[in-house]
């Protein structure tokens, strides 16, 4: 089970997508706009956020770049889930830092299996803060610790 956490103005579309998730055994949050996920993300991380584009108060885009610019949710799984069409769109969220792209309107099995299988790619990789995970990829991590180990 995970917690996902919707960012969606159309309360039709986020209601669908909630009840297909908590059938498939999830737990969900959901918001309506830009502002009120961003207040959400720093209280609680979800294990996914399914971000719509076109929001009130922040569009989606927005709070992305905004999600990958934050030390503590900078590896978010984030899905866009909206119903810009365009392959330029497509392209520009996934540079962005979105793990995947889904269109709407929607098929609720499909995007329980997105999401299930962005899950899956990220079991055993914990969330670790920045600065953390940064030591350790650049090594510095590896040489404190065998610095504190000499020094005892």
């Amino acid at each position: 089970m995970a917690f996902v956490l919707i960012a969606d103005d159309d309360d039709i579309v986020a209601s669908l997508a909630t009840d297909a998730l908590i059938d498939a055994g999830h737990a969900c949050g959901w918001v309506s706009d830009g502002i009120e996920a961003w207040d959400v993300l720093r209280n609680r991380r979800p294990d996914v956020l399914l971000l719509d584009q076109n929001m009130p108060g922040m569009s989606g885009s927005t709070l992305l770049r905004k999600i990958r610019q934050s030390s503590t949710l900078y590896d978010l799984p984030v899905i866009m889930f909206t119903a810009v069409t365009g392959q330029r769109d497509e392209e520009q969220a996934i540079y962005a830092g979105a793990q995947d792209y889904i269109r709407k309107p929607f098929h609720p099995p499909q995007l329980v299996k997105r999401i299930e299988r962005l899950i899956e790619r990220r079991r055993g990789r914990g969330h670790m803060d920045l600065q953390t995970y940064l030591a350790e990829k650049s090594g510095w991590g590896a040489q404190r610790k065998a610095a504190a180990k000499r020094a005892i």
